[in-house]
């Protein structure tokens, strides 16, 4: 699964098949979308007339929390997959735990086992969750998508998934835009000569997460890219960790 890639979370469906080919083009390789966003039909058109092979684009969805129990969830993931128009779903996620998330897990699991899904996982789990998931389940999850960012910085998580082979996914990397005006990280970014979305996207991608900024923009999608020719010092690091215990 590549370290990075675009979400689409609210960008609309006429905004979407623009972004994602922008994207696509400027060799992003993983889009993350979800039922709830509405717009999975428009990111599968845009993958498809992309002209890249199947294979060399990961696609994420989600299940959402009203889809949520075995029937409904194995119903509405071929709703995702017919939707979507790609022939597989490469990652599917249940999108938030609820109370029918058993259930759900199981149907994700049947969802692997007939190739309706490449691989599976979770969204918004905490470590009780997981434990939860990972006592009943042999099937651990590939991924836990949670918000992650140095204001919400989960020392306890990221390490939890790591020991037990879970990638840790990022999402508002950026802290929905709030993140980019902190003068420690506009600092930051002075010293490195680069952007402050450059430099919090860094910080996720040394914590070893995968990192789905939301752009549909086409500069801000090329300055989000920009980020794998330069590297945050420890000292950097543990001052950005620092950020969400200070406030």
């Amino acid at each position: 699964m590549p370290v990075f890639g675009l979400g689409v979370w609210n960008i609309p469906p006429r905004k979407a098949p623009n972004a994602v080919g922008l994207a696509l083009r400027m060799g992003y390789r993983l889009i993350d979308t979800a039922r709830l966003y509405g717009n999975e039909r428009e990111v599968g058109t845009a993958v498809r007339e992309s002209g890249l092979p199947r294979d060399q684009v990961s696609v994420t969805t989600k299940l959402r929390g009203e889809d949520q129990g075995f029937d409904t969830a194995i119903a509405a993931a071929e709703r995702s997959m017919e939707a979507l128009g790609l022939g597989s779903i490469d990652l599917y996620l249940i999108h938030w735990p609820t109370n029918r998330r058993r259930e759900s897990w199981k149907a994700l699991e049947a969802l692997q086992k007939r190739g309706v899904c490449r691989s599976i996982g979770v969204s918004n789990y905490s470590i009780s969750d997981l434990e939860e998931l990972l006592n009943e389940s042999s099937v651990v999850p590939a991924v836990n998508q949670v918000e992650f960012h140095p204001w919400a910085y989960d020392r306890g998580l990221l390490e939890y998934c790591r020991r037990h082979g879970i990638a840790l996914e990022a999402y508002s990397p950026l802290v929905q835009g709030r993140g980019l005006r902190d003068p420690a990280i506009r600092a930051m970014a002075a010293k490195h000569a680069r952007t402050s979305s450059q430099v919090l996207l860094r910080w996720g991608l040394q914590h070893g997460c995968i990192v789905i900024p939301k752009s549909d923009r086409e500069d801000h999608l090329r300055e989000n890219a920009a980020v794998f020719d330069f590297v945050l010092s420890d000292k950097e690091m543990a001052a950005l960790d620092a950020l969400g215990e200070a406030r």
